[in-house]
């Protein structure tokens, strides 16, 4: 039996970095990378624009469709990068849970640099102001549930730091 494709998915807090060292993990292992954002219904892009945070049961569609995608992948046998904040264990157990081959990077970072990182980006629909239930929300991996990656430096030295820790190549 194959071994199933190698997924890398990427959590934390939002400005953590996920987007930023996704693009830098899928340049250089060149594997495709998706972004979380991009798998919520547009309710939940709303009512974050808003400035309201998000409820469980606003997040169980978003993380089926992670979840799904993830297990589209590795039915085709191609190795991806997804970024999904997960905060809570319970949205770990929906993306990864049981699921071979999976790898979960926590980026993690102090609320003074991932605040002034937010404050900078443009063009975002995640406010600055939700930083802070982010973090309380925040449920942090143990070392044997996640590869813990402080996101101090640059990105391409972050990006390969996960790379080397992980052990995989690009094809």
């Amino acid at each position: 039996m194959t071994a199933p494709a190698p997924i890398i998915v990427l959590m934390g807090v939002a400005g953590c970095g996920k987007s930023t060292i996704g693009e830098a993990l899928s340049t250089t292992l060149g594997w495709p990378f998706r972004d979380a954002d991009s798998f919520h219904p547009e309710s939940n892009v709303a009512k974050m624009s808003r400035g309201e945070a998000l409820t469980d049961d606003d997040r169980k569609p978003w993380l089926a469709a992670i979840a799904a995608w993830i297990d589209a992948r590795q039915a085709s046998h191609a190795p991806a990068i997804v970024s999904c904040s997960a905060l809570k264990r319970a949205y770990r157990d929906i993306i990864v849970g049981g699921r071979p081959g999976v790898y979960l990077v926590h980026l993690a970072g102090t609320q003074d640099l991932i605040g002034a990182r937010m404050a900078a980006r443009r063009n975002h629909f995640m406010p600055t102001s939700l930083l802070q239930s982010q973090f309380a929300t925040l449920e942090p991996p143990q070392p044997h549930e996640a590869l813990i990656i402080d996101v101090d430096a640059a990105p391409q030295a972050i990006a390969q730091r996960i790379i080397t820790s992980l052990g995989v190549v690009r094809p």
